[in-house]
């Protein structure tokens, strides 16, 4: 296999399906603590509503960390490719409008995972959320602000 950049590896045999569950992970640039300003990680928040509400996936579980986001989804309506452009983008401009800041807010690309079937999704969304503790950012999971589950 050619040497390729990280953002084109992780294209590499990429394949979305629909109704197919999805774990999404993506990094702000050079990894910059953005959203440790809780309204700002609420921008995130509004996008990730937006996405399930207009039917490009359904929102299972997420957490908006300090310097990425985990994003557990059934995608509906639109490919993984379209998902995570538009959701990135449009924090982006939210994000740089709110904090009169410019230019990039993502490094490139980001890493997904699909889950088989069989797999205890309840179980990954309780490892999603619990990020912040592993992180040591909270000593309780209801402490962390910026996290959600449909199955609590």
């Amino acid at each position: 296999m050619p040497d390729l950049p990280a953002s084109h590896r992780l294209r590499t045999g990429r394949y979305a399906e629909p109704n197919r569950i999805y774990l999404l992970t993506t990094n702000t640039l050079d990894r910059e603590p953005i959203f440790a300003n809780f309204a700002l990680g609420r921008l995130v928040v509004h996008q990730f509503r937006r996405a399930q509400d207009l039917g490009l996936a359904k929102s299972l579980a997420w957490v908006v960390m300090p310097d990425h986001f985990h994003w557990l989804v059934e995608l509906e309506n639109c490919s993984l490719r379209k998902l995570m452009r538009q959701t990135k983008s449009l924090i982006t401009r939210e994000v740089n409008v709110s904090s009169s800041r410019g230019g990039p807010l993502w490094q490139q690309g980001y890493h997904d995972r699909a889950l088989r079937r069989e797999e205890d999704l309840v179980k990954l969304a309780r490892y999603v959320v619990a990020n912040p503790l592993r992180a040591g950012l909270v000593e309780k999971l209801g402490d962390y602000p910026l996290w959600d589950a449909i199955w609590v």
